[in-house]
């Protein structure tokens, strides 16, 4: 079970894990081991993902899904398929922490009289700044 909040469990019988070999240096053993751990999950028929959490995914992380609705997680970072495992298991948690509260609404602040005139007083102060740095013309 992928416990990702108290509210969002997602049962490992829902993914679709498979091996291949690794790419890269490692001697011997990358041509011998299937280390690379490649993690498939069918997001839109998941019964344990709310639909608030599953369009919010979709809004922020649709690059993730393939055209079949598949949420495709790959991983060869070590040299042992455990680890790669966890470590797509733990990608997967960390999109999924991202989305599953709601973004919390933007409440609209106005600025305080006193911020609007040292504003003003700054405008003010910077255009005087600027009128002594000119040359003065002929007739002044």
């Amino acid at each position: 079970m992928l416990v990702v909040t108290e509210r969002l469990k997602i049962p490992l019988e829902e993914f679709q894990l498979s091996f291949s070999r690794s790419a890269g240096p490692g001697g011997q053993n990358v041509n011998k081991v299937n280390s690379k751990a490649t993690l498939r999950w069918r997001i839109g028929e998941s019964a344990s993902l709310p639909l608030d959490v599953l369009e919010r995914f979709r809004a922020r992380h649709g690059n993730w899904i393939t055209k079949d609705g598949d949420v495709l997680i790959s991983s060869q970072e070590y040299r042992d398929q455990p680890q790669n495992i966890q470590a797509c298991l733990d990608r997967l948690k960390g999109l999924l922490l991202s989305v599953a509260n709601p973004p919390r609404r933007r409440i609209k602040t106005r600025p305080t009289r006193g911020s609007q005139k040292r504003r003003l007083a700054n405008k003010q102060h910077r255009s005087q700044t600027k009128q002594r740095r000119q040359t003065p013309r002929n007739g002044e």
